[in-house]
């Protein structure tokens, strides 16, 4: 029983790594950081983010596939959005402990 449960927390903390690695690449950063403040399309976070359509459509997918974040068709575009108030929380916690002192 005892190995059941070590197993299961090591699955967790693997998955909780793969949600920092997404999130500790710049690129990603910086969409993850443009989405905090509403949903985009991959040109308007190219726009932000700078680099190419298609470099961005690629850390998309990434973080798509990782749960981080969303997608939503609207016509012939598609928006993107964070997955849930947990990644908000993440990346807000992590920019208040920049300038936290103590």
């Amino acid at each position: 029983m005892g190995n059941k449960i070590h197993t299961y927390l090591q699955e967790e903390v693997e998955q909780v790594c793969t949600v920092f690695r997404m999130l500790a690449e710049p690129t990603r950063m910086k969409i993850v950081l443009a989405l905090l403040n509403g949903d985009m399309c991959v040109y308007h976070l190219t726009e932000k983010c700078g680099g190419t359509q298609s470099g961005i459509s690629h850390q998309l997918r990434i973080l798509r596939d990782n749960k981080i974040v969303k997608a939503k068709r609207l016509g012939q575009s598609v928006e993107y959005s964070l997955a849930d108030a947990h990644v908000r929380n993440i990346v807000e916690m992590g920019l208040e402990h920049l300038h936290c002192e103590g």
